[in-house]
């Protein structure tokens, strides 16, 4: 690779937020590299709009895999300054019957391994300055909401990660943010349709954009916040107090008419 180039790892960077923050580092100059699970023509269909950039396979279930993909990239990357904890799984559960196994998929691949990958990159020598990691979290950790039970405990413990690691760090170049969505893309068993109306539930009653959420990964990867902040990109929705996601709350309301 060419090493003039800063390089950033976005996991689940094949396609949906992922694919969105990986083509916006390619186009910022960054090589990007790829991180897939089962989507490799995605992944390979993304690299190839990108002028450099490489794709590279690994099931974040299996952590001791994740954190031996790290420290591999770490001995050939010279200029690996970013990291994008982005891959996550989001199944149903709710408060009344938490689901032990996809619950412990969930805190595995949310929560575990991205912790664990950062711990791997941030301790790998560099001679280019301090390290980024960006977890990916959710506007849940403020509004939380029975639904996705699994889910949402997976993305507060990932977001507990944020300020440990910050104030563990050894290098005081390094960076540890969080980057919080709201309401994005069309999820779980959504249609278009309800996209349209759910996802305008937060305080400026607009739907915040893909492109959004990329610019702000962007941002924090210029290493200009403090260590250890979240960043929220969702129109105001985690300053309200949702009792439902708003998949139900839409459908809710259309059926009030």
């Amino acid at each position: 690779m060419d090493t003039s180039r800063p390089a950033v790892l976005v996991t689940g960077g094949a396609k949906r937020l992922g694919g969105a923050i990986a083509q916006k580092f390619g186009e910022a100059g960054w090589h990007v590299i790829i991180h897939y699970h089962s989507s490799s023509d995605d992944a390979q269909d993304l690299a190839d709009t990108l002028p450099a950039s490489e794709i590279i396979q690994c099931d974040l279930a299996d952590g001791d895999a994740a954190v031996r993909m790290v420290h591999d990239l770490s001995a050939r990357t010279g200029n690996w300054q970013c990291l994008v904890n982005c891959a996550s799984v989001f199944e149903y559960d709710d408060m009344r019957a938490l689901d032990p196994a996809l619950s412990h998929n969930a805190m595995q691949v949310n929560a575990i391994t991205p912790a664990r990958m950062a711990q791997a990159y941030l301790s790998a020598p560099r001679t280019t300055g301090g390290a980024c990691v960006i977890n990916v979290t959710d506007m849940k950790i403020e509004n939380t909401n029975p639904d996705f039970f699994s889910y949402t405990m997976s993305k507060n413990a990932l977001h507990s990660a944020i300020g440990m690691l910050s104030k563990g760090r050894s290098n005081s170049a390094d960076r540890i943010y969080g980057l919080a969505p709201g309401a994005i893309l069309a999820s779980h068993d959504q249609s278009e349709d309800e996209t349209d109306i759910s996802h305008k539930l937060n305080l400026l009653g607009r739907k915040t954009g893909a492109d959004e959420i990329a610019d702000a990964a962007l941002f924090l990867a210029g290493r200009n916040l403090a260590s250890g902040q979240t960043v929220f990109v969702d129109s105001g929705q985690h300053l309200l107090d949702q009792d439902r996601d708003v998949i139900y709350l839409a459908r809710d309301r259309a059926m009030e008419g």
